[in-house]
């Protein structure tokens, strides 16, 4: 769900690396049973604004403590802020929060799986990664999956809200991989920093959205304001941290490995927690997205076992 940061030659994962990866492939495959449960007390606007704001302030704090450096704000690093901020904070989590009113968390857990997927061709086009064959094989059978996880249904529009549910999980995921082709052409800047300042821009876009449209929120219950909580600081805050620590010292190709975890603990989280019943078409369509997964980042995976762990 995050764009990487480069790392030259790191050294072999260790055993805490190991249970970093773990630990944020359970809390961002959580993240969406997460956003079911405060989706029962808020609306959507006001659960993407939340999230992002709580965030925001949180890193912004942790910028402060660790003394972070603040870029140079001119007229390009302001442009790719806004941008990102909007492509990486304000719109995939209006579009999922909307979107998984309608669908199951599983589903939106599966669709962000296809990530990947969308940012090959584009950083094909856009930047200077090219699309070799074996990728454009993986891409193309991840794509395969993810028409079968939207289904025939997605052709009945008119028919309820569920196929643009599913569209606006799937758009999600594309407003994700854009942000992740323009965060690898951004100006340098410090890790946290930046993602302290892109919350930033999404809180600044989301809490006018919210109050004009769902109004100040009140009170619900425990459960709904606890998901709330739970959502700006551990899967938006803390895992911006970890992420940034796993990837200084084990790398980013390491750090792919959560691309294989979310969906897998999105679908759990689903049966078992919210015993969502989920169609055959769901794990046929993991199954193809996460094939198309490997096959794309073959070469990566295998730098990754060749090294001693």
């Amino acid at each position: 769900m995050h764009s990487p940061t480069h790392s030259s030659a790191p050294p072999a994962p260790t055993l805490t690396n190991w249970a970093s990866i773990g630990f944020l492939g359970l809390i961002w495959g959580g993240t969406f049973m997460v956003v079911s449960v405060a989706l029962q007390g808020y609306g959507p606007l006001t659960v993407a604004a939340a999230r992002v704001a709580l965030g925001a302030v949180a890193l912004f704090a942790l910028q402060f403590i660790l003394r972070r450096p603040w870029p140079a704000f001119n007229r390009r690093m302001n442009k790719y802020l806004v941008l990102i901020g909007i492509l990486n904070t304000a719109l995939p989590f209006t579009l999922l929060s909307w979107g998984q009113q309608y669908v199951p968390s599983a589903f939106a857990g599966i669709s962000m799986a296809a990530l990947p997927l969308f940012v090959l061709p584009l950083a094909h086009v856009f930047s200077d990664e090219p699309l070799s064959l074996r990728r454009l094989i993986g891409v193309i059978t991840g794509f395969f999956g993810a028409l079968v996880l939207i289904g025939p249904g997605v052709l009945r529009i008119g028919d309820g809200l569920e196929p643009l549910g599913q569209l606006a999980c799937i758009a999600a995921a594309l407003s994700y991989a854009t942000a992740s082709i323009m965060t690898r052409r951004a100006p340098p800047i410090d890790s946290i920093t930046f993602s302290a300042l892109t919350l930033g821009v999404g809180t600044v876009v989301l809490l006018p959205a919210m109050l004009l449209v769902e109004g100040v929120p009140r009170y619900d219950s425990n459960l709904t304001v606890a998901a709330i909580l739970f959502l700006g600081l551990v899967p938006t805050a803390l895992a911006a941290l970890l992420r940034v620590i796993v990837i200084r010292s084990a790398g980013s190709v390491f750090m792919t490995l959560v691309n294989y975890q979310v969906p897998l603990w999105s679908v759990l989280f689903g049966a078992l927690i919210l015993n969502e019943v989920l169609p055959l078409r769901f794990f046929a369509a993991l199954a193809l997205i996460l094939c198309g997964l490997a096959i794309s980042q073959w070469g990566s995976l295998q730098k990754l076992l060749r090294r001693k762990v």
